[in-house]
Formats: C-alpha cells, sequence, structure tokens
C-alpha cells in the first residue's frame, strides 16, 4: 500500500481500518473506525483534506478526491462507495450506497439513507434529496427509497464490507 505525507500532512489510519496492499492513501486524510479501502482504490488528499467516517468501504478502483483551495471531500457514516466510482469534492451523508462507476462531481451534496445507481453522473452543484434513487446521465431522482426494495440494503452491504476486511486482515 501506498501511505504516503503531502506538504506536511499525513494520512490518519485507525488500527481497525483495512488497507489493500495496492491502495494509496495520501496526504490530508482522515478514517473513521472499521473502514476499508480496496484493491487499486486511491483517496487523495494532496490539495484539500478528506474526512471519512466510521464503516465506509471505498471499493476496488474507486477515486475520492478533492479541489484545490475550494472543496474537500467529506464522507458520513456507513457509506459504500462501489468498484470504480469517482466521488471529488463532495459532501456524502450517512448511510449512502454509491454505486459501481458512479461519478459524483464538484460541489455535490449527498442526503442521507440515499442510492446513487451504479453508472450515474452527479453533475456539479447538486443536492442529491435525503431518502432518495437518483440515476442516469445527468443523474436525477427516479423514486424515493422507502418505495423500493433498497431499505436496508445500504446498512446490510456496509456491515458486509466489514466482515469481508476481517478475511483479509
Amino acid at each position: 500500500m501506498v501511505i504516503k505525507e503531502v506538504n506536511g500532512k499525513y494520512p490518519q489510519i485507525p488500527e481497525d481500518c483495512f488497507v489493500a496492499e495496492n491502495a494509496t492513501v495520501i496526504g490530508d486524510v482522515t478514517l473513521g473506525s472499521e473502514c476499508s479501502i480496496w484493491f487499486n482504490a486511491v483517496v487523495r488528499g494532496d490539495v484539500h483534506y478528506i474526512k471519512v467516517g466510521n464503516k465506509v468501504n471505498i471499493q476496488d478502483g474507486a477515486v475520492i478526491h478533492c479541489t484545490y483551495q475550494k472543496h474537500p471531500t467529506e464522507i458520513g457514516d456507513n457509506v459504500s462507495i462501489g468498484h470504480n466510482a469517482i466521488v471529488h469534492g463532495c459532501k456524502v451523508n450517512d448511510n449512502v450506497l454509491i454505486g459501481m462507476g458512479a461519478i459524483v462531481m464538484d460541489n455535490c451534496i449527498i442526503g442521507s439513507n440515499s442510492i446513487i445507481a451504479a453508472g450515474a453522473v452527479v453533475t456539479q452543484n447538486t443536492v442529491v434529496e435525503p431518502g432518495s434513487i437518483y440515476a442516469g446521465v445527468p443523474a436525477k431522482k427516479v423514486k424515493e427509497i422507502n418505495e423500493s426494495d433498497f431499505a436496508g440494503e445500504i446498512e446490510r452491504i456496509s456491515n458486509n464490507y466489514v466482515m469481508y476486511s476481517s478475511w483479509l486482515k
């Protein structure tokens, strides 16, 4: 794994977190407890800070970055960031699932208890309503989460990733 200081800022990674051997975490990055950063994921806090809550999984190939002197990236608790997703200079609140290959751009706010569908592109400055599913390019609200089969899925996935990471420690 590449864990590297940038401009005097060194990643803060609690002992109960899992970071894969080929993941990269650099600069002003703070992880909460029971997080996992999977194979080929990049969490790059070189141009602004990245703050990650508890029980967050950043899956294989995902990229977490921010915008120089403008937008940090803040991720709440119980967040799953899918394979090859990009989360850039935005705020992701608690209990969110960001699907595989989704892109969340600068200055977005992803409301709690929401899902960003696989492949969705959440364009700059979008505010995602709490408890909703957004999909498409550009991403738009497609339904309320409690109308769907996805209620409870967000926490289940978050808990599963804590279990998966225990297999590799």
